[in-house]
């Protein structure tokens, strides 16, 4: 059975089409659907959904936070909706053949990834 997962990671900007774009653009890697884009301009949010087998959407995600890093800037950022950083939440969803556990270590290999990338 092939594994799937599932990833719907929030940025915080709502505002900027050229920045919106951008960080959904380069979530779009070889061997992931990246779909459903949705962004407010109230609450200066934004988040789109990563389907793919789990390195695939690993690195996809990556690529995403890696551009909202570079491109939003949290110092000049309001909005309705309580901020983090420039990525807020990054929930990973088993789909098929993938537990919540594994959905887990997902997670914490994204999170080494991204500490150990300085973003």
């Amino acid at each position: 059975m092939q594994k799937i997962v599932e990833c719907v990671p929030n940025f915080s900007e709502g505002r900027t089409l050229k920045v919106i774009n951008s960080i959904f653009d380069a979530a779009k890697i070889k061997g992931v659907k990246v779909f459903e884009l949705e962004y407010n301009r109230d609450h200066n949010r934004m988040l789109f959904t990563i389907v793919g087998e789990p390195e695939a959407v690993l690195a996809s995600v990556f690529e995403s936070i890696k551009t909202a890093t570079k491109l939003i800037d949290m110092n000049k950022h309001v909005g309705e909706h309580p901020r983090i950083g420039a990525t807020d939440v990054v929930p990973f969803v088993p789909v098929s053949g993938v537990t919540m556990k594994e959905c887990v270590e997902i997670s914490n290999q994204l999170a080494k990834k991204v500490a150990d990338a300085g973003v």
